[in-house]
């Protein structure tokens, strides 16, 4: 994974941003490498691979890129995996092999314009009319939905309301056959590379044979893909804060001040003591939740701890790093820019940090 991130991402990383350009190559390349299904079985083109080295993936990634592993981990955490957990054994042969190829990415359409935090607040509507559900409503910040090699997304929405209280479903929203409405989303601080984007539903049908899991039963779902996805927005707070400290750790030791390389100085040897020492601990507690999910325990508190811990981290570590570079830390040319930016990102998705700490502390 190491060696794929540093010979075929890396090199082109910096002008992806820089463009915010979105490279349906690069996912072409992670496919035929395996990365998309990297924990389905072989019979759906999945690598069988444990969830551990999954998320070790989506750390390497964004060791040296965030954009193209929030990009993998939206696929594979809130695309793919609600499929082959939930789904039909049609749903799961007329989708997996097509979504681990490389042709084709996944969404998951759970967020609205007024419904962020409160996921249980959608508004999007389904109902059964002539054979076929009817969505109407719209999703936002949605990645990995309006490429042309987006397939479809699976969609959170209200199908009974009595007495105030919802009773979700999901669905697989196929793209071709629903022909739904996209808009991307541009002009973004952070994640350049990466699609996103609002999807606008009026009357969309949605084939019957196409509702995800039982009736009712979209809550639920939700809920579990969300305890999963926040591990692997974990790994990209990790691997981004292991980034940014070897690119401070490396300046610090070639840059010369008052006669000496400045890691000399106790001052930012400090720095560099503290980053690493936080970068160890969110690295061992990320990789114990994984053995958590791996071995069916219950994970959703530690699941939230985790985020919540990975996503200050990478703030922190980032912070200091561009501390360490000084004035040229604020420049494009150096990369810790692109990383300070992007850490920004990670403690609104996938819960935003005070949601985290609302759940965990109701968990205590």
């Amino acid at each position: 994974m190491r060696e794929f991130a540093e010979q075929v991402i890396k090199p082109i990383a910096a002008e992806l941003d820089l463009k915010a350009k979105f490279s349906k190559s690069l996912i072409k390349k992670m496919g035929e490498f395996g990365l998309l299904g990297i924990t389905l079985p072989k019979e759906y083109g999945g690598n069988d691979l444990d969830f551990l080295s999954y998320i070790i993936s989506i750390e390497e990634l964004a060791r040296v890129d965030s954009s193209q592993a929030a990009t993998l981990a939206a696929h594979n955490s809130l695309g793919i995996e609600p499929i082959y957990q939930w789904g039909t054994t049609e749903q799961k042969n007329t989708y997996l092999p097509r979504l681990t190829s490389g042709d084709h990415l996944w969404a998951f359409g759970l967020t609205e314009p007024n419904a962020g935090s409160d996921a249980m607040g959608v508004g999007t509507h389904a109902v059964f009319k002539n054979e076929h559900w009817l969505l109407n409503g719209v999703k936002q910040f949605i990645t990995n939905a309006t490429s042309e090699i987006s397939l479809g997304v699976t969609v959170l929405a209200v199908v009974d309301e009595i007495n105030g209280k919802k009773k979700f479903t999901t669905f697989l929203v196929d793209r071709a056959e629903s022909q739904y409405k996209t808009e991307e989303l541009k002009n973004k601080l952070v994640w350049h590379a990466v699609d996103n984007g609002k999807l606008y539903f009026e009357d969309t049908k949605v084939a019957a044979k196409n509702m995800l899991g039982n009736h009712g039963e979209g809550a639920k779902i939700t809920l579990k893909t969300l305890d999963s996805g926040r591990l692997s927005i974990a790994a990209v707070g990790l691997g981004l804060a292991q980034g940014v400290f070897e690119m401070a750790s490396d300046y610090a030791r070639k840059r010369v001040q008052f006669g000496q390389p400045i890691v000399k100085n106790q001052a930012i040897a400090f720095k560099l003591a503290d980053m690493a020492t936080k970068i160890t601990l969110a690295r061992n507690m990320l990789y114990n939740v994984c053995w958590q999910k791996q071995n069916n325990l219950t994970y959703t508190k530690e699941a939230a701890m985790i985020k919540l811990y990975c996503s200050e981290v990478a703030k922190e570590v980032a912070d200091e790093a561009v501390q360490v570079h000084g004035a040229y830390g604020l420049y494009h040319e150096y990369g810790v820019e692109r990383f300070y930016r992007d850490q920004r990102i990670l403690q609104i998705g996938e819960g935003t940090s005070e949601i985290l700490r609302l759940l965990i502390s109701k968990k205590l």
